[in-house]
């Protein structure tokens, strides 16, 4: 089953001509879902070949431009070309305004249905769920309302052997029973037990988003396991304390944070564009933690089972 990352932007306020404003997408079970939405977010899609009107929801993470600019335009073009799915997005409290008033200045209305839902920046709250997976807003620290993502597959069920099913003749009632975990009792008495006849799925996968926040090690325990973590990592550890005082990390810091997160694989991002050279940031933060990655425009990283 599908979990793959998509990284559309991953350059920090300053749009360059070697990155994008913030934007990704998560592909889970084939479901598309945009991570913040940066200037040009739209162009993006064309350029790496996804349609943009099978996203249907929308995280946005904090108020500043390079985040969310690109959103009214992207839902403008969902309506131009004939959207009538629903569309939900999630982010601070005060977007749901802001996307309203930019809709009724510019007489602009739209033929599908918007639901939004406010994120917390005090707490970690479930935000979505589905057959599928939960996500969850995580509370950063920022100079503004901030928040990460949390995506959660959820637990697939056991499945049963399809040579099982044919030697002992199992009804749907039957199989549903060992899909629980049950075991079940044949007409002839016979116990067809759950460990005999079923597969045990994988566990299930986990992806946190988490956007411009200053050194936050509290934030481990919220994303603690994660399979893959995207982490801020603004500046290099010569700017530490322009950092802190812009509230933004170090690849250091997030490195320090995956070790404390137990995370199988650090993604690094949002790089300032005062650096050149995005190798710096992977050689500061390998030495704290092993398993880490640049991110790039186009770069797909899946999740394994």
């Amino acid at each position: 089953m599908t979990f793959k990352v998509i990284i559309f932007g991953c350059g920090a306020a300053t749009p360059t001509l070697q990155h994008h404003p913030s934007a990704q997408v998560v592909n889970l079970h084939d479901k598309l879902f945009l991570v913040d939405c940066g200037e040009g977010t739209q162009l993006q899609f064309r350029k790496y070949g996804f349609g943009f009107q099978k996203i249907s929801a929308i995280f946005i993470s904090h108020l500043h431009g390079d985040h969310y600019l690109g959103l009214v335009g992207l839902m403008s073009s969902m309506h131009l070309l004939g959207r009538k799915q629903k569309l939900k997005i999630f982010g601070p409290p005060a977007l749901e305004q802001l996307i309203r008033i930019n809709l009724e200045l510019s007489s602009t209305y739209l033929d599908y249905e918007v639901e939004f839902t406010p994120t917390s920046d005090t707490e970690k709250i479930l935000v979505h769920e589905d057959q599928t997976l939960r996500v969850f807003s995580v509370p950063l620290k920022h100079r503004v309302f901030c928040t990460g993502f949390l995506f959660e597959e959820k637990q697939r069920p056991l499945k049963v052997k399809r040579d099982f099913i044919e030697e002992y003749q199992l009804m749907p009632s039957q199989i549903l029973l060992l899909k629980k975990g049950e075991d079940v009792v044949l007409e002839d008495g016979r116990i067809v037990t759950c460990d005999e006849v079923c597969v045990t799925p994988p566990p299930p996968r986990k992806y946190a988003y988490c956007s411009d926040t200053t050194y936050l090690p509290e934030l481990a325990q919220m994303i603690e396991g994660v399979d893959l973590l995207y982490h801020e990592s603004t500046f290099l550890e010569s700017e530490a304390l322009r950092a802190t005082q812009t509230f933004h990390s170090t690849a250091k810091q997030a490195a320090t944070i995956a070790v404390m997160a137990k995370v199988k694989h650090l993604l690094l991002g949002h790089f300032s564009s005062r650096y050149r050279d995005d190798q710096l940031f992977l050689e500061e933060a390998s030495p704290i933690f092993e398993k880490v990655s640049l991110a790039n425009e186009g770069l797909e990283i899946d999740i394994p089972n």
